[in-house]
């Protein structure tokens, strides 16, 4: 056999590997926190890191920030300044509906009627300071803190977290916040 044909036959299974367990990792049910106090998570989150995302492109200074509605719901609030140029504010308002059995852990959250889509928290710092937030087809992931920056140490430990779940992180980018 051929060097050639070997090592086309080496990378090809290597290749393959790499593909399945990427796939099976991708695959596998992604857990979230066992409980989320919705009174202490309400309020402002600033963005420090995300998987990106069409509708946040050109954004700096992003945040989020969450509060109860009398109906049970939770508001949302996301903001960002756009920096290309045009000094805009990019706002939306949404309303997140904590899925029931998920000890608020798991929330439908809908900006547009009827389309809803997944908000789980993966990881939440003991006093409510930090938080990682997907969804469980891993295309979404957002690191936010109560404050505009957050300690290596943490963001370290959340981006391994994210990896073992099985999100792409070679792809997440930090947000910028002055």
């Amino acid at each position: 056999m051929k060097q050639s044909t070997k090592f086309a036959i080496g990378v090809g299974i290597g290749l393959a590997g790499v593909i399945f367990w990427k796939n099976r990792k991708q695959d596998s049910p992604l857990e979230t926190v066992a409980n989320v106090d919705l009174d202490r998570y309400l309020g402002k989150w600033y963005e420090i890191a995300k998987l990106p995302q069409r509708y946040e492109r050109n954004c700096r200074n992003v945040y989020a920030e969450y509060a109860k509605h009398p109906d049970g719901y939770v508001i949302v609030h996301n903001w960002c300044e756009k920096t290309d140029g045009s000094g805009k504010i990019a706002e939306i308002y949404g309303k997140g509906f904590p899925v029931e059995g998920s000890s608020n852990s798991k929330l439908k959250v809908q900006f547009f009627w009827p389309l809803r889509g997944d908000y789980w928290i993966l990881e939440l710092g003991e006093e409510y300071q930090y938080v990682m937030v997907g969804s469980p087809d891993r295309k979404s992931l957002w690191i936010l803190s109560r404050s505009k920056t957050l300690d290596d140490e943490i963001f370290t430990t959340l981006t391994e977290s994210a990896f073992d779940k099985g999100f792409p992180t070679e792809l997440v980018r930090k947000t910028v916040q002055t």
